[in-house]
């Protein structure tokens, strides 16, 4: 028996736009807007970048879209048995206020390293927190409450729904910036460029879509180069957003049909994004976000050389311990990528 490939036709444009209309009353229009800055115009050879701040979405990420299209997708008989999540952090605090919105309950399930800031927001949004072990163990003990209290499962980065939910970004921003060259995203799970990309290819083809992983979770990297979806054996980043320990059939397929490329960075660099949203855009992000920029001004360099450029800000979910900390480690790898 062979298996079938997934089908990406619930990701049509009309189908797009009909999600996102549907979520327009409760999740927000984010700004799309071109960072006024002579390094940027630099580095981009006098183009410019068009930064898409999801990092203003409720919940401080993007990951608000998705988890409210599958929660609004929800019954009255599973809303009464509520929802449950297995997140690194934002998608936990997603799938609560995406639970809340439905009104249902959210028992969440977070990996053991999340950093407790993330806990935190979770819990504030009502949710109940346990934590696990990172990768199998927090992914088994959702299946749990699923088998024991009937709970629907909010996947962080896989279903159609999800990904649906994410391509309000890639809509917005090409209404916003009809004539942009090529838009970059950085990639946990692949939930947000499966969708990103989808909007974006099929509204301008000729606009590329260029993918960012940390070179220690190169879940979709690898995906892409074998033909197939790949489970990592281990995952080492400070991206702790971009930590998935695998990607998966839809997001795969999504992406090995709409993305054009996958590069990848090191912690070093990502931290160094961090720092160019601080002094060039006055932004404090996390480093799935810092990853965007960094491969801007990095890997991607040459190839955007006068280029309009959609940047996604996708998060800012972080302490100001840890803030400070990253963007210390990334400082000389930014000296370097502005001496370039």
């Amino acid at each position: 028996m062979t298996d079938e490939a997934p089908d990406i036709s619930a990701l049509s444009l009309d189908a797009i736009r009909v999600n996102t209309a549907a979520l327009a009353g409760d999740v927000l229009r984010t700004p799309s807007l071109t960072l006024d800055s002579g390094l940027m115009a630099d580095v981009l050879g006098g183009g410019a970048a068009v930064l898409k701040l999801e990092c203003f979405q409720h919940t401080g990420t993007f990951k608000a879209r998705g988890a409210l299209s599958v929660a609004r997708s929800l019954d009255a008989e599973q809303r009464a048995r509520g929802v449950t999540a297995a997140s690194a952090g934002n998608h936990a605090i997603a799938a609560a206020w995406a639970a809340r919105q439905v009104g249902a309950s959210a028992k969440v399930v977070i990996q053991s390293n999340a950093n407790p800031f993330r806990v935190e927001m979770a819990k504030a949004q009502g949710a109940e927190v346990i934590m696990k072990a990172p990768g199998a163990e927090t992914f088994a003990e959702a299946d749990r409450l699923v088998a024991e209290e009937g709970r629907h499962f909010i996947h962080p980065f896989e279903g159609p729904l999800t990904s649906l939910g994410t391509a309000g970004v890639g809509l917005e921003l090409m209404e916003d910036a009809p004539t942009l060259d090529a838009v970059v995203v950085s990639i946990g799970g692949g939930g947000l460029i499966s969708g990103i990309a989808a909007a974006v290819k099929q509204m301008n083809p000729a606009c590329q879509v260029f993918g960012v992983e940390p070179v220690g979770a190169a879940g979709m990297h690898t995906s892409l180069a074998t033909g197939s979806p790949v489970h990592l054996d281990q995952v080492n980043t400070v991206a702790d957003s971009l930590g998935a320990p695998m990607s998966l059939p839809l997001g795969h397929a999504l992406c090995a049909t709409y993305v054009d490329e996958v590069v990848l960075l090191d912690d070093d660099m990502i931290c160094a994004g961090m720092v160019a949203f601080q002094q060039e855009a006055k932004l404090a992000v996390e480093p799935a976000a810092g990853a965007a920029i960094a491969a801007v001004m990095g890997p991607l360099r040459e190839r955007l050389q006068g280029k309009r450029v959609g940047v996604i800000v996708c998060g800012a979910n972080i302490d100001a311990t840890t803030y400070t900390a990253l963007v210390a480690r990334g400082i000389p790898a930014f000296e370097v990528l502005t001496k370039s």
